[in-house]
C-alpha cells in the first residue's frame, strides 16, 4: 500500500471492549477572563461536563468547530490542564489526587502528546538526538547507552533515516519534523497518544503519509489513539470512535460507522455536510446565526441558536444524553 493512500478503518467487530486506559468524567475548565468592566468579571467556559473515554488499541476522534473545546480538552486528558470540576482517571487512578510528583513520573510517561505545529512545539537549537533523548534522561530511564538504542528504534519506528538524528529541527521538512514529534511522543512507551490536529499545517499527500503512520503505530504498539480534528472526514476514516463537541460539550460519540452513517445529532449532520466525501452523496445544511459567546453561552442546549429543529424546550433544559444499544450517544431533545 502507498504512503499517500488513506485507506478506512474497519467496521468494528463483535469482541468485547478493550479496557479503558483514560477517561474523563464530567470535566469543565472555567477560565476568569476581563470583561472590559471594573470589579465585573466574566468566565469563560471552555468545557461544560464533558465525558471522554479512550480505550487501549482504540482510535477516538474529537471533531468540532474552532473554538468548540478541542484542545482544551487535549491539554486536560494530558495533565497540562487542571479541570475546574469533574475526574481525569488513568486506569483506576484519579489524576489530580495523586501527588505532583507521582503524577509527573507515572502518568508524564504514560500519556504522550504530538502538537499541531512540531516546528514551534521542538527545540530548534537541540539536534533531533538530543530532542528525542530529552526525556529518557529527564525520567532517568537506562542507561546512556540504552538511551541512545531507544532514540534509535524510535527514529526507525517512524521511518526517520538515522542521518537525521545529528541535524536540527529546522532542516527538515514539515513531514519529517512531525515525524520527530511523533517519535518523542513514544520515546517513553506511553499507553495513549494525543495528537491535537497532526496534519493540518502540513501538504495533503504528507498528512495521508502521518495519518496512515500514526495508524500503524496504533496497530503494532496497542496504543489508545486520541486524534483531534476539526476535518470530520479525515477523523471518519482514521477513527474506531468519533466524539463531537460544540461549545465545550460532547454533542455526540459513538462508533464511527454509526456517528458517520446515521448521525443522531443536527449539529454533527451539518458538519459532515460541509466537507461532504466522495463516498457519499450529502446534501449541504447551512447553519444560520452567528456562533455564541463561550463567555455568554445560551441556556439549554448550546446549539439552539443555530439549530433548525430548535424549539422551547431547548431553551428551557440542556438535553440529557441518550445512549442506543450500538453505545452511539447523543444530547438532543429533537434527534435526527
Amino acid at each position: 500500500m502507498s504512503d499517500t493512500t488513506l485507506v478506512p478503518t474497519p467496521a468494528s467487530g463483535s469482541a468485547p471492549p478493550a479496557p479503558i486506559v483514560l477517561s474523563a468524567h464530567d470535566v469543565a475548565v472555567i477560565h476568569r477572563v476581563n470583561s472590559g468592566r471594573l470589579f465585573t468579571p466574566a468566565h469563560l467556559h471552555a468545557l461544560a461536563g464533558a465525558d471522554i473515554q479512550v480505550r487501549r488499541g482504540e482510535v477516538l476522534g474529537i471533531v468540532g468547530e474552532s473554538g468548540c473545546g478541542k484542545s482544551t480538552l487535549a491539554r486536560v486528558l494530558v495533565g497540562l490542564q487542571k479541570p475546574t470540576t469533574g475526574s481525569v482517571r488513568f486506569h483506576d487512578r484519579d489524576l489530580w489526587a495523586l501527588p505532583a510528583r507521582r503524577r509527573a513520573s507515572e502518568f508524564g510517561s504514560a500519556i504522550g502528546m504530538v502538537f499541531q505545529d512540531a516546528s514551534t512545539a521542538l527545540n530548534r537549537r537541540l539536534s533531533v538526538r538530543r530532542v528525542l533523548r530529552d526525556p529518557l534522561d529527564v525520567h532517568g530511564r537506562g542507561t546512556k547507552a540504552q538511551r541512545e538504542a531507544r532514540v534509535a528504534e524510535v527514529m526507525d519506528l517512524v521511518g526517520l533515516p538515522p542521518s537525521a538524528a545529528d541535524v536540527l529541527p529546522g532542516q527538515l521538512s514539515g513531514g519529517q519534523r512531525q515525524r520527530v514529534a511523533i517519535a518523542r511522543a513514544l520515546v517513553l512507551e506511553p499507553e495513549v497518544i494525543v495528537a491535537d490536529e497532526p496534519t493540518s499545517a502540513l501538504d495533503v499527500s504528507v498528512r495521508a503519509q502521518i495519518l496512515n503512520l500514526l495508524r500503524d503505530l496504533k496497530d503494532r504498539l496497542g496504543l489508545g489513539l486520541v486524534f483531534i480534528s476539526h476535518d470530520i472526514q479525515t477523523v471518519r476514516y482514521l477513527a474506531d470512535r468519533i466524539a463531537v463537541m460544540y461549545l465545550g460539550h460532547v454533542v455526540e460519540e459513538g462508533p464511527a460507522e454509526h456517528v458517520a452513517g446515521a448521525p443522531r445529532h443536527p449539529y454533527t449532520v451539518a458538519l459532515f455536510s460541509a466537507t461532504p466525501s466522495l463516498l457519499t452523496d450529502t446534501r449541504r445544511v447551512p447553519l444560520t446565526g452567528p456562533l455564541p459567546s463561550a463567555v455568554d453561552p445560551p441556556s439549554g442546549c448550546p446549539f439552539r441558536t443555530r439549530c433548525w429543529k430548535a424549539s422551547d424546550t431547548c431553551a428551557r433544559s440542556l438535553p440529557e444524553p441518550r445512549e442506543d444499544r450500538t453505545g452511539h450517544l447523543f444530547r438532543c431533545h429533537h434527534p435526527m
